[in-house]
């Protein structure tokens, strides 16, 4: 299913317009704030009013701050949040410091998470397969020797797209 700003609401879908909608890539590391008018929104936002009805609240806030590249944030918000979603947040996070190591360990709390499937599945229709399972620390590695402007720099932004995607969705509805 494609991704939708609105299944999340007006006030979500706003502040996505900012840039890209939800379908930006993301910087794979040292990300920057890409938007001072999302940033500002964030700031302001009542995350309870922003997700009333979401499964994990504060972990899909951590990926609105996430998407915008507001690094500091993200990793406020995430290291937070003691849960599977926000050890996940926390592990991309690290994955774009970039810090290797603080990433594996993030994702080794997080487990076997619930998107892997769907994420591993997307991964490999975009020639990144690891095999059977999705494989955080196979995707660090992957990301960690993507060259900027290289192929595999492309196929790591579109595959760290569809894991944002894939994550918010299931911490936001």
């Amino acid at each position: 299913m494609p991704f939708d700003p609105a299944l999340y609401g007006r006030e979500v879908a706003a502040i996505l317009a900012f840039d890209g909608g939800g379908h930006r890539p993301m910087a794979l590391a040292e990300p920057k704030c890409t938007s001072g008018k999302a940033l500002s929104a964030l700031r302001s936002a009542d995350v309870s009013k922003l997700f009333p009805h979401a499964r994990a609240a504060e972990a899909a806030f951590a990926g609105l701050q996430l998407y915008f590249g507001c690094w500091e944030e993200a990793h406020e918000t995430a290291q937070n949040i003691a849960t599977p979603e926000g050890s996940y947040w926390h592990a991309i996070v690290h994955r774009q410091e970039p810090d290797a190591w603080n990433s594996d360990y993030w994702f080794r709390q997080v487990g076997r998470h619930a998107i892997f499937p769907a994420l591993r599945d997307a991964a490999a229709s975009l020639a990144v397969n690891f095999g059977p399972e999705w494989r955080p620390g196979a995707f660090i590695k992957f990301c960690e020797q993507a060259s900027p402007g290289s192929e595999t720099e492309r196929q790591a932004m579109a595959v760290q797209l569809v894991e944002w995607q894939l994550l918010f969705d299931y911490c936001a509805r």
